[in-house]
C-alpha cells in the first residue's frame, strides 16, 4: 500500500452508501494478524466472538466470555490504527436486561478502545440496541444467520429463504436502522434479499454469504487466507493458500536444522571468544 489508508468514521458508513463506495470488513483476533490487514486496504476489522473456534478451539461462539473479548480486541486496536475496529458482544452478555446490555457495552467500548459493538439480533434487539445507542455507543446489527443462536435457527444454514422469512429480515432491518443502528451485517441469505434489504435501508448492508448487491463485502480473514483447514463454508473464496505456505515453510525449518544446513554463519554471531574459538 503507496498511501497510508485514512480510517473510517461512524458517519463515513452512511457516506459510502449514499456514494456507492463498496468497502471491505476482515477479521483479526490478536496484533500481528492487526498489522497485517492495517497494511491493506481493507477498512473495517471485526474482532468477531468467532474467536472462539478460531483462536481458543471451542465448538462453537456460546463459550466466549466478556474477557476474552476484551483480551483480543485490545491488541488488534493497538495494531491497526488506521483501520474501524468493531467489538463483538458475546452471547450471555446482553441479553438478559437493557441495563445489563449497557454496562458490558460500556465495558466493551471503554476497556478496548473499539470504535463500535456489534450484537445479533433483530426486532427483538430493538430497544437493547436503542438504549446502548442513547449511552453513546455506536451499534452495529447483525442478522440473518446469527451464529450465537444458530440452534434455534436450524444450524448454519441460509435464512430468509421464504418469503415470509424475507419480509421479516427486512422488517428486521428497518426497526434496528429506527433504534439508531449505523450499519447492519446480513449474513447467508439469498442474493436477491440481501438487494431488497440493502433498499430498505438508509445504512448499510454489510453483507457475508449475501451476494454481490450488498454496500460491503465480509469474510473472516482465515478463510479467505486459507488458514483455517478444511471448514470452508460455501461463500468463502480462498484467494490465497497461506496455510500450505506455513506448513511448507515449517518442513523447510524442520529438515534444514536436521541436516546441519541451518544455521549457517550467516545467521550466527561470529566474534570469537578468547579461549572458545572455533574453526568453521
Amino acid at each position: 500500500m503507496s498511501v497510508e489508508k485514512k480510517k473510517m468514521t461512524v458517519s463515513d458508513f452512511k457516506k459510502y452508501k449514499e456514494e456507492g463506495r463498496m468497502f471491505t470488513y476482515v477479521t483479526a483476533y490478536d496484533y500481528t494478524t492487526a498489522t497485517i490487514v492495517n497494511e491493506s486496504n481493507c477498512e473495517v476489522i471485526l474482532v468477531g466472538d468467532s474467536l472462539g473456534m478460531i483462536m481458543l478451539g471451542y465448538d462453537g461462539t456460546t463459550s466466549v466470555t466478556m474477557e476474552d473479548m476484551i483480551h483480543h480486541i485490545k491488541p488488534v486496536v493497538k495494531g491497526a490504527p488506521n483501520t474501524f475496529i468493531v467489538g463483538d458482544m458475546p452471547f450471555g452478555s446482553y441479553n438478559i436486561s437493557k441495563e445489563q446490555a449497557i454496562k458490558n457495552a460500556n465495558r466493551l467500548y471503554k476497556e478496548t478502545g473499539c470504535d463500535c459493538i456489534k450484537l445479533e439480533g433483530g426486532a427483538d434487539m430493538a430497544d437493547t440496541v436503542a438504549a446502548i445507542v442513547k449511552a453513546g455507543i455506536p451499534v452495529m446489527g447483525h442478522i440473518g444467520l446469527t451464529p450465537q443462536t444458530a440452534g434455534m435457527l436450524g444450524g448454519f444454514k441460509v435464512q430468509g429463504g421464504t418469503p415470509e422469512a424475507a419480509k421479516q429480515l427486512i422488517e428486521d432491518a428497518k426497526v434496528l436502522e429506527r433504534s439508531g443502528a449505523f450499519s447492519i451485517v446480513v449474513e447467508c441469505v439469498p442474493k436477491g434479499v440481501a438487494k431488497a434489504l440493502r433498499e430498505a435501508v438508509s445504512i448499510p448492508i454489510l453483507g457475508i454469504g449475501a451476494g454481490p448487491y450488498v454496500d460491503c463485502q465480509v469474510l473472516v480473514t482465515q478463510d479467505l487466507l486459507g488458514m483455517y483447514g478444511n471448514l470452508k463454508p460455501k461463500f468463502v473464496k480462498e484467494f490465497v493458500n497461506i496455510r500450505k505456505e506455513m506448513v511448507d515453510g515449517l518442513n523447510k525449518f524442520h529438515q534444514e536444522s536436521i541436516d546441519g544446513v541451518f544455521p549457517s554463519k550467516e545467521y550466527c554471531f561470529n566474534a570469537n571468544v578468547e579461549g572458545f574459538e572455533i574453526q568453521d
